[in-house]
């Protein structure tokens, strides 16, 4: 239970509460329910979309819908994005990268990368019919998935949520935990099969890019890495 509610802090508003006698590495021995986080952030976003659709436009739908979804995660992964936009996409060293990273003010860079992102979750869940709405649980479960391969990759330093992360993350945990995402692509059909190799897809393009431009993956990056493939599943389900 102390690894559910480890999980359930780290990534949600949700009166979870993180345990009190914190231990190195805390966050990477709860990777193991981050699947499960997505499932519960993705249920009550989904829910809250039912409701939308019901008495709103879809566009209306759709902006309000995102707005319990920021407010479930507490914009961690957004902030992650932005940080991402800002040092990756600069031409810099790649230490001079990381500083930018820490950096609290927000650059133009990241501003651009937190309104494409937000833009096209938007227009997404305005676009989505009824029968693909569930595409909203599978979006936030698989990308916080992603997170548990990721940690197997170099840090790009060595300290920091990354270096927690990796440091508890147990091997076995990434193959255990596939089996919820993955178990629901199957059971949404052919729409949720193909947003897994989507996702992949743009897995690999955020994780390939961290390790070109600062040699590694850090908390940022896992923040960037989820924002981007929750967006892609989204939008496979569009089509």
């Amino acid at each position: 239970m102390r690894n559910l509610r480890t999980a359930f802090g780290l990534l949600t508003t949700l009166p979870f509460g993180m345990p009190e006698d914190w231990r190195p590495g805390d966050s990477g021995r709860a990777g193991i329910w981050y699947p499960m986080v997505g499932i519960v952030v993705g249920g009550l976003t989904w829910l809250s979309w039912r409701v939308f659709i019901l008495y709103f436009p879809p566009l209306i739908a759709g902006v309000l819908t995102l707005v319990v979804w920021v407010v479930l995660t507490g914009g961690l992964h957004l902030d992650g994005l932005a940080d991402c936009c800002d040092g990756l996409l600069v031409s810099a060293t790649p230490e001079k990268r990381l500083d930018i990273m820490k950096d609290p003010h927000l650059g133009a860079f990241g501003g651009i990368g937190l309104l494409l992102v937000l833009f096209s979750k938007a227009a997404a869940l305005s676009s989505l019919t009824p029968s693909a709405g569930l595409g909203i649980i599978l979006a936030a479960t698989l990308s916080r998935w992603f997170i548990l391969p990721a940690g197997l990759l170099p840090l790009a330093h060595p300290g920091g949520m990354g270096a927690d992360f990796a440091s508890g993350l147990k091997r076995s945990a990434i193959f255990i935990t596939a089996i919820l995402p993955l178990g629901l692509a199957f059971l949404l059909g052919a729409q949720g099969i193909y947003a897994v190799p989507v996702a992949l897809f743009a897995a690999i393009a955020v994780l390939g890019l961290a390790i070109m431009r600062i040699n590694g993956v850090s908390g940022d990056v896992f923040g960037m890495l989820v924002e981007v493939t929750e967006t892609s599943v989204l939008l496979t389900f569009t089509l």
